[in-house]
């Protein structure tokens, strides 16, 4: 829902979806660093309970993309897909002679960030170029430190050899 900083990714969030963590892990991982029509093909088809809530988030984040950053369908990407455990649902299952055991149910958090191909080529470009100006100053500035390091140590070489401090019993 949400725009993050750099203005290319978009995410939605499922929570409280009453799913083991690791049932839904094993879906996540089969979609994550993927297109949004390859992966809309993939949950439809795959046979696991998991694909349909997941379904939903991706199908969220991707209409979240196109009203807030105007995208296309068919430059979206999933950049980060992860599925974190929520709390727990605690309820009672009754058993013999009036007794109760307490069940815990187990929920998950379903978090689908995507990323528009179109926008992020030309920042990434302009970013390199100005990585690379930064790259090129600061080890301009380490060669300087670096005459500076080696100036001292060859003062405190030279008092060593001369039998500066050391060489008091």
């Amino acid at each position: 829902m949400v725009i993050k900083e750099n203005k290319t990714e978009v995410y939605a969030l499922g929570q409280h979806i009453s799913m083991s963590v690791h049932k839904a892990r094993r879906v996540i991982d089969q979609i994550r660093g993927r297109s949004y029509e390859e992966t809309l093909m993939i949950l439809e088809l795959m046979p696991y309970r998991a694909c349909y809530p997941i379904f939903k988030v991706v199908y969220s984040a991707a209409a979240n993309a196109s009203s807030l950053l105007g995208s296309n369908e068919a430059n979206l990407v999933i950049s980060k897909a992860e599925v974190n455990e929520g709390t727990p649902m605690k309820r009672l299952k009754l058993r013999a002679r009036g007794r109760s055991y307490r069940i815990k149910k187990p929920t998950c958090h379903i978090t689908i960030v995507m990323k528009d191909i179109s926008i992020s080529e030309y920042e990434e470009t302009f970013w390199f170029k100005t990585e690379k100006f930064l790259e090129i100053d600061s080890m301009q500035q380490l060669k300087k430190r670096k005459r500076k390091n080696q100036d001292r140590t060859r003062k405190d070489h030279d008092m060593a050899n001369n039998g500066g401090a050391w060489d008091k019993k």
